[in-house]
Parts: C-alpha cells; sequence; structure tokens
C-alpha cells in the first residue's frame, strides 16, 4: 500500500509572529508548509499544483484576496483559504462567504482565535458546502448553516468581523453562538444534513440576529435540560438532566444570552428566536452598508 500523500499549507508573505504561530499548528498535524512572496506567486502556485489549505499575507486587503480567492476557485474548487486581511469592507465579508472561504480575519488579528481556525481547517474533513448565503442586501444578510459544531464555531468568526464597537459585538457574538448551538443540537440534532436558518440585520440604532432551526419547536414549560428551566433553588438541576438525556455539557445558553443581549425573543413553536443588541452610539447610516465586515 502507497503510503498517504502528506498535506500541504500555503502560506502567502507572513509577518514573523503570524508566520510561528502558523508553523507551530501545521507541523503539529504533519504537514508541509511552503511560502509565496504574494498574493499573483500564490495564484501560480495553485495552479501548477494542489494545496489543502491556503492561507493570505495580512498586508493585503480584502479585496485583493477575495479576487484571489475567486481565482483559485476556478481552478481548485475545493481548497480551504483562510484570509487575514489588513484592510476589510463589509462588501469584502460577504463575498468571501459567497466564495466559500475557510474563515476571515481583519486586523488586529486574535492570535488565539486565528490559532483555533487553522487547527479546525487542518483538521476538518468536511467544510465546504457548510455555509449558504441565500440573500445580502444593505444592512441584511441571510444564510443557512449546516448542523455541526465546526460550521457554527466558523459563521460565528464572520460574525465577529462586524463593525460594530468591540463589547457590543463580542457580547452578540456570543449569545448569537449560544443560540446557534441550541438549534443546532435540539432542533437539527447535530445532524449534518439539517441547516440553520440566520439572519443579520444592523439598523442605525440596534443590530438583531435572528435564529431559525428545522426542529418541532419548545415550551420552556419542557426546559428539564437547561438553566433556563431549572427552578431558582436549584439553578444547576439541568446538570443531571443533561448527563440521563446525553447530552453535551452546557444548558446556559439561553440564560448567557439573556445577559448579553438586550431583548431575547421567542415565536409560539419555540424554533424561531431573535436577539437585539442596542448600539450607545447610532452608527452613521450607508444605503451601500451591510452587516459584515
Amino acid at each position: 500500500m502507497a503510503p498517504a500523500q502528506r498535506k500541504t499549507v500555503l502560506l502567502v508573505h507572513p509577518d514573523r509572529e503570524v508566520d510561528d504561530l502558523l508553523i507551530r499548528v501545521v507541523t503539529e498535524k504533519g504537514w508541509d508548509i511552503q511560502r509565496a512572496a504574494d498574493n499573483q506567486t500564490a495564484l501560480s502556485l495553485a495552479e501548477a499544483g494542489p494545496f489543502d489549505l491556503i492561507i493570505t499575507g495580512e498586508k493585503t486587503s480584502g479585496r485583493e484576496d477575495v479576487d484571489l480567492l475567486r481565482k483559485i476557485r476556478s481552478v481548485r474548487p475545493h481548497v480551504r483559504m483562510i484570509i487575514l486581511a489588513a484592510e476589510s469592507t463589509p462588501d469584502d465579508v460577504i463575498a468571501s462567504l459567497r466564495y466559500n472561504a475557510f474563515s476571515y480575519f481583519r486586523a488586529p488579528f486574535d492570535r488565539i482565535a486565528l490559532a483555533d481556525m487553522v487547527h479546525r481547517a487542518v483538521s476538518e474533513p468536511c467544510w465546504d458546502d457548510g455555509i449558504e448565503v441565500l440573500s445580502a442586501t444593505p444592512n441584511w444578510i441571510r444564510v443557512m448553516a449546516r448542523c455541526t459544531l465546526e460550521t457554527a464555531d466558523r459563521l460565528i468568526q464572520f460574525l465577529r468581523q462586524a463593525h460594530l464597537p468591540d463589547a457590543e459585538k463580542e457580547d452578540l457574538a456570543v449569545a448569537a453562538h449560544e443560540m446557534l448551538l441550541n438549534a443546532m443540537e435540539h432542533g437539527g440534532k447535530f445532524d449534518p444534513n439539517h441547516y440553520v436558518e440566520i439572519d443579520y440585520i444592523r439598523t442605525r440604532r440596534a443590530v438583531a440576529c435572528r435564529v431559525k432551526d428545522p426542529g418541532q419547536g419548545f415550551s420552556f414549560d419542557e426546559l428539564r435540560h437547561a438553566a433556563a428551566g431549572s427552578s431558582p433553588e436549584d439553578i444547576l438541576s439541568h446538570v443531571a438532566v443533561r448527563e440521563e438525556q446525553g447530552l453535551r455539557p452546557g444548558g446556559f445558553g439561553i440564560m448567557l444570552a439573556r445577559k448579553l443581549v438586550d431583548e431575547l425573543i421567542y415565536d409560539e413553536r419555540g424554533n424561531d428566536v431573535i436577539l437585539v443588541k442596542y448600539l450607545d452610539q447610532p452608527a452613521a447610516h450607508s444605503r451601500s452598508a451591510v452587516p459584515l465586515g
């Protein structure tokens, strides 16, 4: 039996700190590393031979990297690409979603989050059809996300690129992540054949995130497996219930989300939820603005 072919990552002119981080993560997986001085060289190398992962350089703009992604997709439709952009616009982030970027980071980069996403990129066997953009209009984007933990984490990283004050952005991202996991676990049963629908809406004074799962919904009277359904006298009673039902550790999602956003509203069935975060300073209204980036 022939030995398995080693996988290769292409790094496009990273700075020293990022280079050291990426080498550490990639070599732990036994991958080979090749480097390109710029995006044009990276495109030529990708046309000449396949790579399993391409990570762009942080000295280029999001627009340049999305253009590289678009061109590479025509010859290597399934290659994973993580974009590191020095400058970014909302349109760039939306375009990266449309062309199935694995992830997107704009400066300044969160090194821990980047290392985690690179680790996922070199570990996940299936990824490139997990997020589908249904529509992207000014201030409103709608996507479908496959019911897997990995897809949830990737989608929230895109959400973290939103042009919002840091506190509001992080609060909404954490709350949305909790609701997304709930939807995927209880509504979609973590079945990769099922999808959750997510809307992200930006107004001058607020940001809203809507999560709709494919399940039958629930009643708050049935939430014995969640802290939100526990009695005030025993807020941890749901832990034993989750163990009995074979659920992952947790159950604090709804309670945590309520603390992080200003409004959390469920529909009558319980499979459709909206999170609203008010902005301290109204955003400048722009007809060309889109919610991410």
